[in-house]
Order: structure tokens, then sequence, then C-alpha cells
């Protein structure tokens, strides 16, 4: 809502700025006053992309009081010392 907000106030400061410009500049403040309001619904329009949850299998009936999701397993280190690449 923020950044279609911010597009929607250009749009009036160029519809504001269309009866005091001249030259190639009235083209551009028209072309602005025109353009803007598609973009801006575009933009309001695409889904956020937000960080990947890690997705567990499905299934299994747990009984009233337990867990649902085990505890992650840990990661186990090789007995000679050697690191993970």
């Amino acid at each position: 809502m923020i950044k279609y907000s911010i597009m929607m106030g250009i749009r009036v400061l160029c519809i504001v700025a269309l009866p005091f410009t001249q030259g190639w500049w009235l083209l551009a403040v028209a072309i602005g006053a025109i353009v803007l309001p598609y973009f801006a619904v575009v933009v309001a329009n695409v889904p956020l992309l937000r960080k990947q949850r890690l997705v567990l299998r499905p299934g299994g009936i747990a009984r009233r009081g337990q867990a649902t999701v085990p505890p992650p397993a840990s990661a186990e280190t090789p007995g000679d010392g050697a690191k993970f690449s």
C-alpha cells in the first residue's frame, strides 16, 4: 500500500506540474500522469516474496498432548575431525 500511495502522490505532483512546464518536460510530466496509475496498480498487486519455510512430511497421527513436529536431528561430526564442505 505504501508503494501505491507514493506512486499516486508522484502522479498528483505530475498533474499539478502540467500547467507550469514547457517543452519536452511537458511531455514527460504528461506521460507520468497518464502511465503511473497503471504501474501503481501492477506494483500493488505483485505478491510479496517471503522466505520459504521448511515443509515437514505430512501425516502421522499424534495422540492428544503429544508434539506433532519432531525435534530436528542434530548434525553428526565425523570422528576423524574432518569438516563438512
